[in-house]
């Protein structure tokens, strides 16, 4: 009865709202996402999506908005439209004049998701996710119910990779637009992100401020002047060496960088150790100081042992220690891995350009609460 009820509308001429379209799109994640704590206290999953326009002939679909929903529940965890979906592009990447991203007929776009979850409940075993686009000729079409796996792993758990502080998490987690997360590598048919939770650990002097010289003369500096040269950088667990590099000379400060050919540890990474502290584990540290590495491939370390010292080698513009954690010890074929610190004091909360002026006010509180079992996010200040 329904069917010939509707044929009947029809035939009067009475209008019958359609169901929009499904895009011809496919969508997966390069990785299973994990839930981490963060700083505040909330769990997120970071993940990205790709996105594809997967016919030629299609002609561009913009992507207009973005929901995330956990298991079978009805309101989204997340949802994304506008300045926020702007916000999950790659860094260059922009949206349309009318808020879209725009996607080409035989095209891809990948989004890097931050979606946060209740406090009160246990992570979802899965995701689903719902995208609304627009043609050419302003009709709308969809793409419903893309499942997303998590990963229930837990973070792994590791002491600090330095001593004291005050550090800046600088290009750190949950910025999508930073070097870091943003730097996607496509090689022998697989998407990997190595950096995708990747820290550049800035030290900070007790006002707040990464370097002693005035902004307007940076270029001037020497490796002395910041305040992170030469602290000595640990071993954040017990674990194996597996590989390292020393000999390389610390560059100035701001100097110009060659870019590389290829995407290796030892094309980008300076001198550097690579520390497998589990199985599938494995912590990267780069940038460090010449003649300062103390150990060889093959040797086994206690947590909170030396290991080296923070220098400028590599591609790094300013001291710094690069730190990552991957389920490999190489770096273009790894993927980057969540892990938490099993405790640090997170003091502030700033901008790299506001350490990097010395005449720059920064609050810091000292006394905060300790983190525990937690993983800084982009723009904290924290001690160890």
């Amino acid at each position: 009865m329904m069917r010939g009820a509707v044929l009947a509308a029809l035939l009067l001429g009475a209008t019958v709202s359609a169901a929009p379209l499904q895009a011809p799109v496919t969508a997966h994640v390069p990785l299973a996402p994990r839930a981490v704590a963060v700083t505040d206290g909330t769990r997120h999953l970071y993940y990205e999506l790709d996105v594809g326009n997967f016919y030629a002939d299609t002609g561009t679909l913009k992507l207009n908005a973005v929901s995330v929903y956990a298991d079978s529940g009805a309101a989204p965890l997340a949802a994304f439209t506008g300045e926020s979906l702007a916000a999950l592009l790659l860094p260059g990447k922009t949206l349309e004049a009318d808020g879209s991203l725009a996607i080409k007929g035989g095209a891809h776009a990948l989004l890097l998701i931050d979606v946060p979850l209740p406090a009160s409940e246990k992570p979802p075993r899965s995701l689903r996710h719902k995208l609304v686009f627009s043609t050419a000729k302003g009709e709308s079409q969809t793409a419903d119910d893309i499942p997303v796996a998590i990963d229930p792993t837990t973070p792994v758990v590791l002491g600090p990779p330095l001593r004291g502080g005050p550090w800046l998490v600088d290009e750190g987690p949950g910025y999508a637009q930073s070097h870091h997360w943003g730097s996607v590598i496509a090689q022998n048919g697989r998407l990997t992100i190595p950096q995708r939770h990747a820290v550049d650990f800035f030290g900070l002097d007790a006002h707040g401020h990464a370097v002693r010289v005035p902004i307007e003369k940076l270029a001037e500096s020497g490796v002395e002047d910041w305040a992170g040269w030469n602290a000595e950088v640990l071993a954040v667990a017990d674990g194996v060496v597996r590989d390292m590099r020393d000999g390389m000379a610390d560059r100035k400060p701001l100097s110009p960088q060659e870019q590389p050919e290829e995407l290796t540890a030892r094309t980008l990474y300076g001198n550097f150790i690579v520390l497998e502290v589990a199985p599938g584990v494995f912590v990267h540290y780069a940038h460090l100081r010449q003649g300062s590495v103390r150990v060889k491939p093959g040797e086994r370390v206690r947590r909170g042992a030396p290991l080296a010292r923070l220098g400028l080698t590599g591609g790094a513009g300013a001291p710094h220690l690069h730190f990552h954690v991957a389920d490999k010890a190489s770096f273009a074929d790894a993927q980057g891995l969540p892990f938490v610190f099993d405790a640090y004091t997170p003091v502030g909360h700033t901008t790299e350009s506001e350490t990097l002026n010395n005449g720059s006010t920064i609050t810091m509180s000292p006394q905060a609460m300790r983190q525990r079992r937690h993983m800084p996010v982009n723009g904290d200040i924290i001690g160890f």
